[in-house]
């Protein structure tokens, strides 16, 4: 498949919009930028190429999801045109890219922009021109921030919220614990030294006997283990994109680190773009938190969400591979959105649009593991705060453990 740098599918012609879609306020387009009687205009940029290019997959699945909801007639009569732009992965790329969407195309928000380098380059330019970034496709606590970054919204759980799980299992069935820690030089995986020293305080520099960064740029983490290895660490937290975690993944392997208890960040948990990849049988044993129904787990073989996102599949992404989590993802995430956009009625003006999303209160979606819902406040912008452990047996992500509530 190309590369996909631009998706938008057209409105309903003006003679087919119902009479009364918009009243009052919100008949007032200055107030309601890229809205009009029959189109609403969103805007996203996602790594369709670069070393995040494995995410590409989650851009992919939010275009076919909005061609699956204007095939059902749109949003209250409103069909959706939905510009998704490369940006590799590269933060300059991203503010050309991001300032296109707002002052060329005029998007009325930017939805699920890809990538914590990425998303920081343009944090302070979205807010500033009060464009709502809503559900921002990073973890890093940092975006949950309303008080300094209003129109900044997440969705997933944060990276440091899921480091202190980490942190707090290993505590309970690791008592000699010496760990080692492998971080993307960035916000996102400092995120993850964080969260530990959250939890372990003063016996961080004791507990974590070596820690190793990588640049996203970087061919390989080769050396970064062999360091870490050194340390004679039984523990390795693996905070790193799909690239990357294959190549842990696949070296931990052959370097005979088995024994060590491996952990991989959330982002990374995909059989299809790293298991697969880096070989199944060499991922046997990594530990994970996660918050979405791994679409390999045989214990969704029935789900009634599941297949809702099988028929999803098949019908709009027949091509996608049904083990890839990014899929999943952009389901789970394109979902939220569209009902927080229903709820908005024909009030399309830009606060509006940011509060329906924030607002959420247990909000179920069909791919969410079951005890995990959507819920936040003006106040709280943390919507899911809650991860259950599982661990690869070779063929799936098996579950363990209960909930664990951050």
């Amino acid at each position: 498949m190309r590369p996909l740098t631009r998706r938008a599918f057209g409105a309903l012609p003006l003679a087919l919009a119902a009479p009364a879609l918009l009243r009052g306020r919100s008949a007032r387009a200055a107030d309601m930028p890229g809205v009009t009687a029959t189109e609403i205009k969103i805007g996203n940029t996602m790594p369709y190429s670069g070393p995040a290019s494995a995410y590409g997959n989650i851009g992919r699945a939010e275009t076919a999801y909005f061609k699956m909801i204007n095939d059902q007639g749109g949003i209250n009569g409103r069909k959706v045109t939905y510009l998704s732009y490369d940006d590799g992965y590269s933060p300059p790329k991203t503010v050309e890219q991001i300032r296109r969407l707002v002052e060329q195309d005029g998007v009325s928000f930017v939805f699920n922009p890809l990538g914590t380098p990425t998303n920081t380059a343009v944090q302070r330019y979205l807010n500033q021109k009060k464009v709502p970034t809503i559900y921002v496709s990073t973890g890093a606590d940092k975006f949950a921030n309303p008080k300094e970054f209003p129109y900044t919204l997440p969705w997933a759980p944060s990276y440091r919220t899921e480091a202190q799980i980490y942190a707090r299992y290993i505590q309970k069935t690791k008592p000699d614990a010496k760990i080692a820690i492998l971080y993307q030089n960035d916000d996102f995986g400092k995120d993850y030294l964080q969260g530990a020293k959250d939890v372990y305080g003063e016996k961080f520099d004791t507990l974590v006997v070596k820690t190793a960064s990588y640049e996203v740029t970087d061919p390989t983490v080769d050396s970064q283990l062999v360091s870490l290895k050194s340390s004679g660490a039984n523990v390795l937290i693996s905070a790193t994109t799909p690239k990357f975690a294959a190549m842990v993944v696949r070296r931990t392997y052959e370097m005979e680190w088995t024994s060590a208890l491996r952990i991989m960040s959330n982002v990374s948990a995909s059989v299809a773009a790293v298991m697969v990849p880096a070989g199944v049988e060499k991922g046997v044993g990594f530990i994970t938190a996660g918050y979405l129904k791994d679409p390999t787990d045989p214990t969704w073989k029935d789900d009634a969400g599941m297949n809702q996102w099988r028929g999803f599949m098949k019908r709009y992404m027949p091509e996608g591979d049904l083990a890839d989590a990014g899929y999943v993802f952009g389901y789970g995430v394109t979902y939220t959105l569209v009902h927080a956009l229903k709820q908005c009625g024909n009030d399309l003006t830009r606060d509006n649009i940011l509060r329906q999303c924030y607002s959420l209160q247990d909000f179920k979606v069909p791919v969410l593991l079951p005890g995990i819902v959507v819920s936040g406040s003006a106040d709280n912008y943390h919507l899911m705060q809650a991860m259950h452990l599982q661990k690869w047996n070779g063929k799936s992500w098996e579950l363990f453990g209960d909930i664990i509530h951050a």
